[in-house]
């Protein structure tokens, strides 16, 4: 294949299939109870240098609760897919856990602002940046989990995002015209915050997806988190709906809010209030080390952090946001005045 230019990032992971596949055959695919808490989960399958995916797109159903577990057992030199990353990977600052990231999108936290803490450790130098776009990582967890070593696309050439990634412009063997190639992309760990699960990993989600079945059918070791369990039989008899199957997964936690701050769709909207003052504090130092020192390591669970921002009643209020609620009622009591005989007219 004639390479006609190559970008000056290189591949973060091993994008070989057969590496990959070797590692695969070790995994078990026996239909058993994977249920554990998220402390243990974390403590038996993340490595200090392991690289890590999180699902979700932005703020919505990403594992925060994982990335929070993550930092409090200190985790350091990963890898990282910043694939439309906003607070996980803010929440990853905290505890320095990264130092090379594929960075398509990182540090904004969209409409919200920039996080100055992620900022500053992308500029201290100690983090590998490697450009990407958000279809270039999609793709690359397509070719992983197609069992391939690339995949072709036709965006990014001749722009910075090329130069600074790591693909290669090679000429298309069928019709001569230049495309790009993109490396497969097998993470070391991934973990999917779902709706529904049962102990044996089958997980079923709703609302925007990304690559988060590519990336369950690609990385490692998969943990799930979940708002919920349900029983098997109960998600047996819907076997359509479910996005991950259990043989992919190694680990399955119950993990109510496990998106908090975040949004989970159809559950709970994003704590704009609580992000914001994330967002606050990292502007002065001292403000931001007490902050992560009672809202990050002052938690030893996921549920103290919820608690600490408000609890159920905080929770119940992002639910009625999220449902649109409190306009549904209105609609519905503006309804029963119409309907009501002699009233209104």
């Amino acid at each position: 294949m004639n390479i006609i230019e190559e970008a000056r990032g290189r591949p973060l992971t091993d994008p070989d299939p057969d590496a990959a596949r070797a590692f695969f055959r070790t995994k078990t695919r026996r239909k058993i109870p994977k249920l554990t808490d998220l402390h243990s989960a974390v403590a038996e399958y993340v490595h200090d240098g392991d690289y890590l995916v999180v699902g979700g797109f932005g703020a919505v159903r990403t594992p925060l609760a994982a990335v929070h577990e993550i930092v409090r057992q200190g985790r350091r030199h990963l890898g990282f897919a910043g694939h439309t990353s906003t607070h996980d990977i803010q929440v990853l600052t905290v505890g320095d856990c990264y130092d090379r990231v594929d960075a398509a999108y990182v540090v904004g936290l969209e409409a919200r602002g920039l996080s100055k803490a992620a900022r500053r450790r992308f500029e201290s130098g100690e983090v590998e940046v490697v450009e990407d776009s958000n279809h270039g990582l999609a793709l690359r967890f397509r070719a992983a989990a197609m069992g391939v070593p690339f995949i072709p696309m036709r965006n990014t050439a001749g722009t910075d995002t090329f130069r600074f990634g790591n693909g290669k412009i090679v000429e298309d063997p069928y019709t001569g015209k230049p495309v790009v190639i993109k490396p497969a992309l097998f993470a070391d760990v991934a973990f999917i915050h779902v709706h529904e699960a049962d102990i044996y990993g089958n997980a079923r989600f709703r609302g925007i997806e990304v690559s988060d079945t590519d990336v369950a059918n690609s990385a490692k070791r998969v943990i799930i988190t979940a708002e919920r369990l349900i029983p098997h039989e109960e998600m047996i008899q819907s076997p359509e709906t479910i996005k991950i199957p259990y043989y992919l997964v190694d680990a399955v936690c119950e993990v109510p809010c496990g998106a908090y701050p975040g949004l989970m769709p159809y559950e709970y909207f994003s704590d704009e209030e609580h992000i914001r003052r994330w967002l606050e504090v990292e502007k002065d130092p001292a403000a931001y080390r007490a902050f992560v020192d009672e809202y990050v390591y002052g938690c030893r669970t996921h549920n103290e952090y919820v608690d600490k921002c408000g609890g159920r009643d905080r929770i119940m209020e992002l639910r009625r946001i999220e449902l649109n609620i409190d306009t549904e009622l209105k609609q519905a009591d503006a309804h029963q005045a119409e309907m009501r005989p002699g009233e209104n007219r």
